[in-house]
Parts: structure tokens; sequence; C-alpha cells
């Protein structure tokens, strides 16, 4: 099958970059990606040719999110098309039994935050930046929350899942979101040496380390794939009004002037 929304390379080392391939549009998430992200993510984790999976963005951004061309008036997927929600794509993900390392610059935005805070080891640069803005679009982030609250605390969520204010890099390493910052010139040379440290963990013992630790997270992926989330209407007024500013590049109905 041929891949429209993202990349895989498998290194002589066996380590899989997977790059997410839609730079015109920073990387944002619609359901032909979320769809092939999952599939692929999945397909690696059997894959014995493979010991750790690089997750990055091609061009400016690592990924900006969710795709709201693709959820403008009209503009509705077949339920029996769409394969993979964000949760199922983050539980499938956080849940691989090998290494998995997120290589950030730009914006990891909503989503794209997401999927950081369900890798092992996070690099960013220190001009990337973090948000989760769903707020601002009249829909609230049930995709992404509990990966998010795991990751950074309930406090620090409730602070930025309510404001939607951009996390610069340094009050991400801060805040665990992220584990390591560096100039983008040594970017590559910083993941070499994360991935050369990961791989001296023998493959079968590295698998159980992360099955056994995934019992200690709190909230566990059991927990979160148990919970039944409120659906998403993209069709609430909120949400579309949200939408519609997010386009015209002007403040919501509900801000006051």
């Amino acid at each position: 099958m041929t891949l429209q929304t993202i990349g895989i390379g498998i290194s002589p080392r066996r380590i899989a970059t997977v790059t997410l391939n839609r730079p015109e549009r920073g990387n944002a998430l619609n359901q032909t990606m979320l769809d092939e992200l999952g599939g692929e993510l999945k397909a690696l984790a059997v894959d014995d040719n493979v010991r750790i999976v690089v997750l990055r963005g091609a061009g400016k951004h690592f990924c900006t999110g969710a795709d709201l061309a693709s959820r403008g008036p009209g503009v509705r997927t077949p339920p029996q098309s769409a394969k993979y929600a964000v949760r199922d794509v983050l539980a499938i993900l956080d849940g691989l039994p090998k290494p998995t390392v997120a290589v950030v610059e730009g914006g990891a935005i909503g989503g794209g935050a997401g999927l950081v805070t369900c890798c092992d080891v996070a690099i960013a640069t220190r001009a990337a930046f973090f948000s989760v803005p769903e707020l601002r679009i009249g829909m609230a982030p049930f995709g992404i929350m509990a990966f998010m609250v795991r990751a950074i605390g309930h406090r620090a969520f409730r602070r930025y899942g309510l404001t939607g204010e951009r996390i610069a890099a340094a009050d991400a390493l801060r805040l665990g979101l992220v584990h390591e910052l560096c100039e983008p010139m040594v970017l590559d040379a910083t993941l070499a040496q994360v991935t050369d440290a990961l791989l001296l963990g023998a493959p079968q013992a590295t698998s159980a380390l992360k099955a056994a630790a995934a019992r200690y997270a709190s909230p566990n992926l059991a927990e979160i794939l148990a919970h039944v989330q409120p659906p998403h209407d993209p069709t609430s007024p909120e949400a579309q009004e949200g939408i519609a500013s997010f386009r015209e590049k002007r403040k919501p109905s509900w801000y006051p002037q």
C-alpha cells in the first residue's frame, strides 16, 4: 500500500523513522494520517527488523494537531471509512513494545502534543513549542486529555488545557513534557546518542520493562481505554464558530471585546 501522509524508513541499525509528511499543512492530522499511523505503528510493533521507533515531522512543524479543513461545513468522513480515532493512535503508540522517541521541531499542538506524551523519550529544539488549544475552537481535548494529564500532571494540564497558552520548550522541559532540549544543528546528533543508549538494552527485557512500567502509570492505558469519551460534535454551534474564527484569523464570538 502506498502511504499518502507518512513516510517510513528503517536503518541498518534497525531504527524505524516514521515521518509525518504533510508539511504544507503543518503535518496536521486528517483521517488518512490517523489511519496510516495506526496501521503502520501496529506493523512496526511486531516487526522483528525494528528495535526502535522514531517519530518526527517533515518541514517546519512536528504536528499542528487536527486538520480543521477536514472538519468544515459539509466535510464529513463516512464512519465506515475511519479506522482510527486520535485516542486509538495514541494508545497504539503508548503501548508499543519497543522504545519510541519523539523528535520535535516547531509546533506540537493538540494531537501533536499528545503524540509526544506517548513516546518514551522526547527531544526538542529550544525553539519548539507546545499547546492544547482545543477549547479555543469550541471543543474539549478528550482524545489527548488522559495522556497529557499523565505526562505533565493534573494541575499543569488544567492551566494549559483551559487557557490554550503556548508552552515554550523550556517550560515543556520543566513540566516533563520533553526530556532534552538542543539546538537544531545538533538535533540529529542528540537523537543518535539517545538511540545508541536505547540499543544497549536487550530487546526482550526492554519490552518486559515497558509492559511492567505501564501498570504504574496513572492513569494506565487500560483505564484510559475503559473510559467512555463524550463524542466530539464538530457541528455544534461552538465548534462551528471556533473553526470559522480560526480560519478567519479572528477572536471567536464568545470572547468579550
